[in-house]
């Protein structure tokens, strides 16, 4: 019982250590990606930024999610890189609560921002009279403001309620950061009830704010319907493309993190890949490759650039 009940000081993220064949192979594809992410939302806020015919409230909403999927990919990427390399994967108690706090936060965040992308599209499309009334640039940071908020106060929340008491051994987090189900297992007390909670509130905040998503394109769809030409559906359909394939990736890959069963063995570290890598390189991709007025943007900033050097 003595032996059971060791507090601990630190925990060791196991991570794709049982995968010790592929270490250098997932270190390489991992940077690969991370730096594409990376470009691509910087790329993003820079082109938001500079060219003002990206000054709306679209654009506002997609260069607030670029920035904060930055944050999101900074919190979880880079320690995970080093720990592909080096043999010491060890994290401090209070270190793994601050990442844990601040992926909840963001991961939320996004949500949040991505629902009000959705509400953007909704006044746009089926209220475009009144659409410059509501969106004004004092509504939009209030909105954005709201994001950040309200995310962080489901993390700080959750972050609590996990790291309230003390964690007993054994100290290996199956898992190659924090995650909320691998950390809480190591709990002294309360696990499972702990467990139970903090799945609810974040089932409920990820089905809270798809179900509002869905809402509004169904408000969409009869609009848009409704439109006599097919070049004025497909003009109003193509506002909404970009934003409808991420929030797909977004909320699909998320379920499979958090609906599914858990793993045998409680190792969920291959499924949180698509959630924590993947999904965040694919946000800019869509944004940029599917947008004509980022790809104008990037093409007016590149032809300045040229013109510059001849």
């Amino acid at each position: 019982m003595s032996i059971n009940k060791t507090l601990l000081e630190e925990f060791i993220l196991v991570g794709f250590s049982v995968y010790p064949d592929w270490q250098v192979v997932l270190f390489v594809t991992f940077l690969f990606l991370y730096l594409l992410t990376l470009t691509g939302n910087l790329a993003i806020m820079a082109l938001t930024w500079v060219d003002h015919t990206l000054h709306t409230p679209m654009y506002l909403f997609l260069s607030s999610l670029s920035f904060s999927e930055t944050c999101y990919t900074l919190t979880i990427i880079p320690k995970m890189l080093v720990d592909l390399l080096a043999k010491d994967r060890s994290i401090s108690i209070p270190g793994c609560g601050l990442q844990m706090c601040f992926f909840l936060g963001l991961g939320g965040t996004n949500c949040i921002i991505l629902t009000v992308m959705g509400l953007d599209r909704f006044l746009a499309i089926c209220n475009p009279l009144r659409y410059p009334i509501f969106m004004t640039n004092k509504v939009c940071g209030q909105l954005v403001a709201s994001a950040w908020i309200g995310g962080f106060f489901i993390s700080l929340t959750e972050t609590t309620l996990i790291f309230w008491g003390s964690f007993c051994g054994p100290n290996f987090i199956k898992h190659f950061f924090c995650h909320m189900r691998a950390v809480v297992k190591l709990s002294c007390r309360n696990r499972d009830i702990t467990e139970v909670v903090v799945t609810i509130i974040s089932v409920s905040g990820l089905l809270g704010t798809f179900l509002f998503i869905v809402l509004t394109y169904v408000f969409i769809l009869s609009t848009v319907l409704k439109i006599p030409s097919a070049e004025g559906r497909k003009k109003a359909f193509s506002t909404c493309a970009s934003h409808l394939t991420v929030v797909i990736i977004h909320f699909g890959f998320a379920s499979i993190v958090y609906l599914k069963p858990e793993a045998e063995e409680g190792d969920d570290t291959l499924t949180a890949v698509p959630y924590t890598v993947v999904t965040p390189f694919l946000s800019p991709l869509i944004f940029t490759l599917r947008n004509k007025d980022m790809k104008n943007a990037l093409k007016k900033v590149l032809d300045k650039k040229f013109s510059l050097t001849k």
